[in-house]
C-alpha cells in the first residue's frame, strides 16, 4: 500500500507508511478525512473565502482523547500542524497546505453555573452558543459582535465588544483554562496554577498550545437591553464623527458606540433611496438599566440629521446577532486595523474620504470606541497589551470577485498607510491579515520579549506555530511575512 504524503514541520514533504498512519486513526473517536474523503472540500471551508489551502489530514476531534492524540501524533513526526476552532480567522490560519488540522468545531458544550455566575465553554463553541445558554439566566460576558465567530481563537487573541467599556477584555474574564501544550500533558492555567502559562493564552493567540476547556466569570446583563442603530448620510460624518469623539469622551462605561462607515444596506427602517448610499452608522449598546440608557443615548440623534434609525430595547441576543447578515460566510475579505489613542482631525478627514470610495458595496471601516474597564487594566497584566487603544479602526474590505482581489487590497492598505501616523503603532492581533507576520512583535509591544520565553517553555520546537506566530526565544525562527500577491 502506498505511503501517506504529509508536510513537515521544516516545510518538506514526509511519506508515513500506511501502518502508521493506520495505527494513529485507529484510537481516534471523531472522523479522519483526507483528499479521498466525499467530505474533503466541504470540511475545508472557513468564514474568509479568500483563503485556498488543502490540508493532507483533517481531524475532527470529538474530545479531549483526540485531542491528544492528534498532538502527540504531530510532535513525534515533526508535522504541521494547524488548529480550527470557529474558523472564522481573517488571515486563514485555522488551515495549512499539506499538514494535519486538528478540527475542534464539534465540541461546541457550554454549561452555567448560575450561582457562582460562571460558565465553562468547550473550544468549538461560538459566541451564539455561549450567549444562548448564559443569557438564559441573564448573565454575560464581553465577547465579539458576531454571533458565528469562535470562542476560542476571539479569546486567546484578547477579545472585545459592547460589554468591553463595562467588563473589560474577554481575556480580563477569563477565569481559568485547560490547556494541552506540546508535550501532549493536559495543564490546568489560572492565576494559581500554571500562571506563566495562563498570562500567555490571554491574548498571545494559539501559540502556547491547545485549549480544550474555558471558564469564564459572568455578569449580570440582560436578557434585554437597549440597542440599535441611527444612521446619517455621509455628507454630515465630518461635523458628526467631531462631535461623536466628545461625546465618547463623556459617555458612561455602560454605554459603547461605534461608529460605521459602508453603503446602507436595505434595512426597513431606511428609506429605499438611501440603499446603497454611503453612510455613517452609529452602533449602540447600553449595558444597564434601560430607563437610565435612554437619557445616555438622547444626545446622539442631535449630532446631525438622521435618515434612519432602529433603537430600542431588544434581546442581548439579538443585537448580538445584528450584524451576522453582513458577516456570512462565502465572501472575499481582507482586513488592516489600526489602534487608536484619539480621533484627532486628520484621522477623521482620512477615514471619511476613503468612505467616499469604497473598492465594494460590501466593504466598511468600523471604530470601536473601547476605554472603561479594559484601560485600568495595566498593559502587562495580560498578553493582550493594547491597553492605551481608546479606539480600534478595522478597515474591513469584503467583496465576491476574485477579479476585485488586487484593487480591494490596495484600498486597504493605501488607508491604512494613511492613518498609521496617527496611530499608536499597536494593533489587535484577531485583525492582522494573511500577510502581516511582520506586525506581530508590533501587537505585544512591551509583551513580546516575555511570550517569546514562556514558548520556549511551553512549545520549544514551535509545533504551534500556524498562527500569528511568536517564536521561541533564541531559536532564530522568526518568520517572514506569507507572500500575497498583489
Amino acid at each position: 500500500m502506498a505511503d501517506f504524503n504529509i508536510r513537515a514541520l521544516n516545510g518538506e514533504d514526509r511519506a508515513l507508511s500506511r501502518e502508521v498512519l493506520d495505527g494513529f486513526l485507529s484510537g481516534i473517536r471523531g472522523v479522519a478525512v483526507t483528499e479521498t474523503s466525499p467530505e474533503y472540500d466541504a470540511s475545508r471551508q472557513i468564514w474568509n473565502a479568500m483563503i485556498e489551502k488543502r490540508p493532507a489530514l483533517i481531524i475532527r476531534a470529538a474530545g479531549q482523547a483526540d485531542i491528544l492524540r492528534t498532538i502527540n501524533f504531530a510532535r513525534e513526526h515533526e508535522l504541521l500542524l494547524a488548529v480550527r476552532g470557529g474558523g472564522h480567522n481573517i488571515a486563514g490560519k485555522a488551515l495549512c497546505d499539506g499538514g494535519v488540522v486538528l478540527d475542534l468545531s464539534a465540541l461546541r458544550g457550554v454549561h452555567v453555573d448560575p450561582q457562582a455566575r460562571t460558565v465553562r465553554v468547550e473550544p468549538g463553541a461560538t459566541l451564539g452558543d455561549m450567549d444562548h445558554e448564559t443569557q438564559a439566566f441573564g448573565l454575560a460576558t464581553p465577547l465579539g459582535i458576531n454571533s458565528t465567530t469562535g470562542v476560542a481563537g476571539l479569546t486567546l487573541g484578547g477579545g472585545f465588544g459592547w460589554l468591553t467599556r463595562k467588563f473589560g477584555m474577554t481575556v480580563d474574564n477569563l477565569v481559568s483554562a485547560e490547556v494541552v501544550t506540546s508535550d501532549g500533558d493536559l495543564r490546568k492555567a489560572s492565576e494559581t496554577s500554571e500562571p506563566d502559562l495562563f498570562w500567555a493564552i490571554r491574548g498571545g493567540g494559539g501559540n502556547f498550545g491547545v485549549v480544550t476547556s474555558f471558564e469564564f466569570r459572568l455578569h449580570p446583563v440582560g436578557p434585554e437591553v437597549l440597542s440599535g442603530l441611527i444612521f446619517y448620510p455621509l455628507a454630515e460624518a465630518p461635523q458628526i464623527l467631531r462631535r461623536y469623539r466628545d461625546f465618547v469622551a463623556e459617555m458612561p462605561e455602560e454605554l459603547s458606540v461605534w461608529a460605521v462607515l459602508r453603503k446602507a444596506p436595505p434595512l426597513p427602517f431606511l428609506p429605499e433611496s438611501a440603499h446603497g448610499t454611503e453612510v455613517l452608522a452609529l452602533a449602540l449598546m447600553y449595558a444597564g438599566d434601560p430607563e437610565t440608557g435612554w437619557r445616555a443615548v438622547e444626545p446622539l440623534e442631535e449630532l446631525g440629521t438622521p435618515i434612519g434609525k432602529h433603537v430600542g430595547v431588544q434581546p442581548y441576543t439579538a443585537f448580538q446577532a445584528a450584524f451576522d447578515p453582513l458577516l456570512t460566510p462565502g465572501a472575499r475579505n481582507y482586513w488592516k486595523s489600526q489602534d487608536l489613542a484619539t480621533l484627532n482631525d486628520a484621522v477623521l478627514e482620512t477615514v471619511v474620504d476613503y468612505a467616499w470610495h469604497l473598492p465594494s458595496d460590501e466593504c466598511e471601516i468600523f471604530i470601536a470606541s473601547l476605554g472603561g474597564a479594559m484601560a485600568r487594566v495595566p498593559s502587562d497584566a495580560t498578553a493582550y497589551a493594547g491597553r492605551d487603544a481608546n479606539f480600534v479602526m478595522n478597515v474591513h474590505t469584503r467583496w465576491r470577485d476574485a477579479a476585485a482581489d488586487g484593487q480591494c487590497r490596495q484600498w486597504a492598505r493605501a488607508f491604512s498607510e494613511a492613518v498609521a501616523p496617527n496611530a499608536t503603532g499597536g494593533v489587535y492581533v484577531n485583525f492582522l491579515s494573511q500577510d502581516e507576520a511582520d506586525r506581530v512583535h508590533a501587537a505585544y509591544g512591551g509583551n513580546y520579549e516575555r511570550l517569546a520565553g514562556i514558548k520556549v517553555r511551553y512549545d520549544p520546537a514551535n509545533l504551534f506555530r500556524n498562527n500569528q506566530n511568536i517564536a521561541p526565544a533564541g531559536s532564530g525562527q522568526g518568520r517572514e511575512p506569507e507572500s500575497v500577491e498583489g
